[in-house]
């Protein structure tokens, strides 16, 4: 085939559903595509966007029934782009973005036309539907054969090896297994006589849908069967986001028209500080107000931009216009207009009216300029009343909750502006304002010019105050340590990773702000680096540590952390997700705990976990979560903190789109093979020790949480060593993954479709003696059923758990196993699904596919909850 230059995409990182696309009668509209400032401009590459997604409009109308198809999109370009024709960037941002454009990459089509795989990544992004290859378990047992792990069973072709010199061999045997060895590939037909599966191999051109209940293959061990356990249609029609819609959307009666584009670019940040200097901000909170602006104004927000100050209380007034940073110089004179004094009413409206009025005094509009509007009542005014107008702007409102009095209003601008809203409490060892302000960016795909927080931590005490923040290699450049304390001057000494040691003579004091800053020269000398702080008098703590990266061509290893509901009613549990990455290149086996803090009472830690198991969808993804069940009402703060654990920490393989590479057809019996597949280092590359904060959204819970199960097992697998079956899965929790559940009930069966349908029909298995571990851990059990396992035996597996008021979890996946011997192997070599000839032990588990770098990238944190809902 040609080789061709397309599109490398990444979608959406953290996205728990994709938000935002939405469907206006038979078309999804809302539709981002961004490409990262990292791009060299290219004017092409627009075209080839718009190619791609018209084609998928195609593909897409055809895959559902004639039902649905893309209507609008808008692409936003880098800001150094000198493009014209383009619109100005509203609330459009590459962090909003649901499609990313990372990089451009030669690559060879052998995954599909650029619409097919692009609808095979749109299936994944908004339906939460997974792969049905598995390139880690690409054969399996059935009827004494072997199959290609598919969907459609009804897809047809041959099974061989490619030698280095590209000649073909019979596939040869695994002896523990007999399944075909790694070399072994399976060649499709080139002309079949089945229309599915998109989420198998799109690049077949017969392939134009999804798999239906009536051709899934259920005994194949992919992640659809192990995750959804249902056939792909079903989940996308039944479970996913747009279930309700598609079941009464009628089928077009012609064609689609194309989809319509925006072309939009959003140049240097231009941003208005508005500050509630009310009466009720008086004391610690306007001095807090003023440490987590100047943190803002010296240490986050870029060079270039423009920056205005506006302060609100009985009434409004400009304390600087819009100003460009362009030195240090700049930096410190508006830090030194800062508000320090506070009286007066809670007037809302006039500071919103005035941040905008000064927005537009540079182009004569506000579109795609920033708000930050910090407050900490209720409105004095009808801010009901003008806050429409604030959102229908065009500019992007970030808001800040100070206390648990702000106006609930402050949510309702930043969700509808694309801003980012976050609460901050009166507890000072949260330094929950100065980490609300620190994650205040707006990327533009390039990690290399943007800050990256290492630490954030406080304490109250009367003594030390110690602790250590590491500098991995891929930071280093404007490191700074800030130290906030309550009342009096404390002593302070940081040692260096080499020993040096420095202190007070070495940093910055600034007696009005109570605030100690160390900036380190140049770059920083990687390793750990402490500090100890000392005090006699008891008084709260706080360290902030920011850096940059080392070097312009290595971006940072970066931490991006939300929840899966901004706006919970306590019926369904929360889920938390940090994504931790470098350069898109998952970073893996780290130590990931997040703060959850409400308004009102204590913070509540959680270990995130990437095991593939409870919340978490795919193991060793570089996505950590965790169901989050202890849901308190009211407003709550996430932050999320990252550290090497135990020196296990890794930087994995890239992972990349699940469209399968195909080796090659069958063409009139005849295998014609493509071009290899472009090789990968896939070995895991030790990270070092690093540290990292991230500061999520804050999230409102309106409702009491019901009790919830035990969460689903979706990783139970099996295996017969002689006579004896051996289980093993990862323990679920009393409430889902937290806890300990009270109890399992595991059933076995020769019928798969009788154990998925009926569970309770089984053979039972006695687990009286099993006593369950805490969630997360690793469960096994072994035992003998009530016969010897004859010759030619498959036994299918599943499992359910109780808690302590009997609620039950549901089925977990179907495990199966099996016991196979073979004399004389009955076909010729090359025929799909010859027979065995040896004893095995064949284990079929639904496991995460490795996936491979291809055209089409789809990150796997928009996946993980759309599933986890199926």
């Amino acid at each position: 085939m040609d080789s061709r230059t397309l599109l490398a995409l990444l979608w959406m990182l953290l996205s728990s559903t994709s938000t935002g696309i939405r469907l206006d009668g038979n078309g999804y509209v809302d539709i981002i595509i961004a490409i990262s400032s990292k791009v060299p401009q290219d004017d092409r590459l627009v075209d080839q966007i718009k190619e791609m997604v018209t084609d998928g409009s195609v593909y897409l109308y055809e895959a559902l029934d004639k039902k649905v198809y893309l209507k609008e999109a808008t692409i936003l370009i880098p800001p150094h782009w000198n493009t014209t024709n383009v619109n100005k960037a509203t609330t459009e941002s590459f962090d909003k973005a649901k499609i990313r454009i990372a990089n451009r990459a030669q690559v060879i089509q052998l995954y599909g036309s650029r619409g097919e795989v692009f609808v095979h990544e749109w299936a994944h992004l908004r339906w939460g539907v997974y792969d049905e290859s598995n390139e880690k378990e690409p054969f399996y047992h059935s009827n004494r054969r072997i199959e290609a792990t598919r969907c459609s069973k009804n897809i047809e072709g041959k099974f061989h090896e490619v030698t280095t010199g590209g000649s073909l061999e019979r596939c040869k045997r695994d002896p523990q297994t007999s399944l075909f060895t790694e070399e072994c590939k399976f060649f499709p037909n080139k002309n079949q006589n089945t229309n599915s599966s998109l989420m198998f191999l799109p690049s077949l051109d017969s392939v134009i849908t999804f798999c239906r209940e009536n051709e899934h293959n259920y005994e194949a061990p992919n992640m659809q069967n192990k995750k959804c356990g249902k056939a792909t249609w079903t989940v996308i029609f039944e479970d996913s986001v747009d279930k309700d819609a598609l079941r009464i959307l009628q089928p077009l009666q012609s064609p689609p028209p194309p989809p319509s584009f925006k072309v939009v670019q959003r140049k240097q940040r231009v941003i208005c500080l508005i500050l509630d200097v009310s009466g009720s901000m008086w004391g610690s909170r306007i001095l807090r107000q003023q440490q987590a602006a100047t943190h803002f104004l010296r240490n986050i927000i870029e060079d270039q931009a423009s920056v205005g100050i506006v302060t609100f209380s009985s009434d409004a007034s400009i304390l600087s216009p819009l100003t460009t940073i362009d030195s240090d110089t700049t930096r410190e004179n508006l830090i030194q207009l800062l508000p320090k004094v506070a009286n007066g009413g809670t007037y809302m409206c006039k500071g919103l009216s005035l941040g905008l009025q000064l927005l537009r005094a540079d182009n004569g509009d506000e579109l795609g300029d920033e708000l930050i509007f910090l407050t900490d009542g209720e409105a004095s005014d009808n801010i009901a009343g003008c806050a429409p107008s604030a959102i229908q702007s065009g500019a992007i409102i970030h808001t800040l909750a100070f206390g648990n009095s702000a106006d609930p209003a402050l949510t309702e601008m930043a969700n509808k502006t694309g801003g980012i809203f976050n609460v901050a409490s009166d507890n000072i060892t949260s330094n929950q304002l100065m980490n609300a302000f620190a994650s205040l960016t707006l990327s533009t795909g390039d990690y290399t010019n943007e800050p990256v927080q290492l630490e954030s931590t406080g304490k109250v005490t009367s003594d030390w105050f110690n602790g250590t923040v590491s500098v991995d290699q891929t930071v280093g450049n404007k490191t700074s340590f800030v130290i906030i304390y309550e009342r009096s001057f404390p002593s302070i000494y940081i040692q260096s990773p080499s020993g040096s040691i420095y202190t007070q003579t070495n940093m910055s004091h600034d007696a009005l702000l109570n605030t100690v800053t160390f900036n380190i020269p140049g770059t920083a000398e990687p390793g750990d680096w402490k500090y100890s702080i000392q005090t006699t008098t008891l008084q709260a703590f706080t360290l902030t540590a920011t850096s940059h990266a080392a070097r312009v061509d290595v971006p940072p290893i970066i931490v991006k952390t939300r929840i899966n509901q901004q706006f919970s009613d306590g019926t369904k549990p929360l889920i938390v997700f940090a994504e931790v990455s470098q350069n898109y290149r998952p970073v893996i086996n780290a130590e990931v705990w997040a703060t959850l803090e409400p308004e009102k009472g204590a913070a509540q830690t959680l270990q995130l976990l990437d095991n593939g198991a409870g919340a978490d969808a795919s193991q060793g993804d570089g996505i950590y979560s965790r169901y989050f069940t202890k849901m308190v009402k009211g407003r709550s703060s996430l932050k999320v903190r990252v550290k090497n654990q135990d020196g296990q920490t890794r930087f994995a393989v890239q992972k990349n789109s699940g469209a399968p590479y195909v080796p090659g057809y069958v063409v009139d019996g005849v295998v014609q093979l493509n071009p290899p597949k472009p090789t990968v280092s896939e070995e895991p590359v030790e990270v070092g020790s690093f540290t990292r904060t991230a500061t999520g959204e804050s999230f409102v819970v309106s409702g009491t949480p019901p009790n919830f199960p035990p969460n689903k097992i979706t990783d139970l697998s099996a295996e017969i060593q002689e006579d004896t079956v051996f289980l093993s899965w990862t323990a679920p929790g009393e409430d889902l993954d937290e806890g300990t559940a009270k109890s399992y009930e595991i059933r076995w069966s020769f019928d798969l479709d009788m154990l998925r349908n009926n569970f309770s029909n089984g053979h039972a298995v006695n687990t009286a003696a099993v006593l369950p571990k805490e969630a997360g851990s690793v469960e096994k059990l072994s035992f003998n059923i009530s016969s010897p396992i004859q010759n030619g035996t498959t036994l299918y597996f599943a499992a359910e758990s109780k808690d302590e008021q009997n609620a039950k979890s549901k089925t977990s996946n179907i495990a199966q196993a099996s016991k196979i011997f073979y004399q004389v192997d009955p076909k010729p070599p090359g025929i799909s699904n010859p027979g065995m000839n040896l004893t095995v032990l064949v284990i079929s588990v639904c496991v995460a596919a490795m996936v491979i770098c291809i055209i089409l990238a789809v990150t796997t944190w928009a996946v993980k909850r759309r599933n986890l809902s199926a």
